[in-house]
This record gives structure tokens, C-alpha cells and sequence, in this order.
């Protein structure tokens, strides 16, 4: 399986309660799900949510911890990954996301907000290819999307894939 483990966007806009609950586990089809150490997939994964969705996860689990402009859920959701929201002040505007991070390393909520920060300092428009992959893999209708598996090809089992229907 392709394992991801840098600070990455994976959804452009506000996500609204129904997307940021799919984007919480857009994995769910990987194979051999909780047969792996899966924090690699997740560790780095960060979107944008509206003010109402960061307050109900507040309301809704405790927080594991509360410092500032950021919480984390004690809820972990696999190894040492857990979920933190932000509330974070850019280019004047009070914004609210959600990442993953690994506490494991006690560095990794700070790092994720100095990323965000940076990353939602850019112009508007401006996305690398990457995150436009990210994007469209979190947009895509979980039925229409998945990974690879025994009927490829060995080299390119646990990749993700999109299905695509064409004409003709």
C-alpha cells in the first residue's frame, strides 16, 4: 500500500458535516483494514471546516487536551493519531480545521498549525498537483473509488484507484 507522511491539504473549500464526516475516514475501503499500522495514511491529513462543525466535535467527546487556539479528541483513531481542531486567525479571518496528527511526536499539532497558516497564506487559486489528487479523491463518492486490489497487477495493489465511466 502507498503510504503518505508529509502535512497535506486533502479537501479545497469548507467542509460542510456530511464531507467532513467522510473525510474523517476516506480510507474505510484500504485493504486489510486494521491489519496494518495505518497512521502513515492519515498523520498529515488537514481540511477546512465551518464554525459550527468545530464546535459540535467539541461538545460531542472530551478533549483529550486544550491549548489555545487548538484541541485534540482522546478518541484516537489508529496508533498514537488523533484528531485536532484549530481555530486560527489568517490574513484577518477567524478560520476552524481539522487534522491528524501524531502525538507521538510532541511537536506535531504546532507543525500542522504553522503549516496550515502557511499553506492558507497563499492566493486563492494556487494548488499543487498533489492537492489537486488529494482534492479529487476526497470530492469522489465513496462507490466510485477505491484501492487496488488482487485483479491488478502486484506492483500496483493498495494504490488508489477512481472509476471512471466513458462513452462507447
Amino acid at each position: 500500500m502507498t503510504l503518505q507522511s508529509s502535512i497535506r491539504k486533502i479537501y479545497f473549500g469548507v467542509a460542510d458535516r456530511r464531507q467532513m464526516f467522510r473525510l474523517f475516514d476516506r480510507h474505510a475501503q484500504r485493504p486489510d483494514r486494521w491489519q496494518n499500522d495505518d497512521s502513515a495514511l492519515f498523520a498529515g491529513e488537514w481540511f477546512e471546516i465551518a464554525r459550527a462543525e468545530h464546535d459540535y466535535m467539541l461538545d460531542i467527546l472530551p478533549p483529550l487536551w486544550m491549548r489555545g487556539e487548538m484541541f485534540a479528541l482522546g478518541e484516537f483513531l489508529t496508533g498514537s493519531i488523533t484528531s485536532v481542531f484549530y481555530t486560527l486567525r489568517i490574513d484577518g479571518k477567524t478560520r476552524y480545521f481539522h487534522a491528524y496528527c501524531d502525538l507521538a511526536q510532541p511537536r506535531s499539532p504546532v507543525e500542522m498549525r504553522d503549516a496550515i497558516v502557511q499553506r492558507e497564506s497563499w492566493p486563492v487559486k494556487a494548488m499543487t498537483h498533489d492537492e489537486r489528487l488529494e482534492h479529487v479523491w476526497s470530492a469522489t463518492h465513496d462507490e466510485y473509488r477505491g484501492y487496488a486490489g488482487d485483479r491488478f497487477l502486484s506492483q500496483h495493489r493498495g494504490k488508489r484507484t477512481i472509476l471512471v465511466y466513458g462513452l462507447g
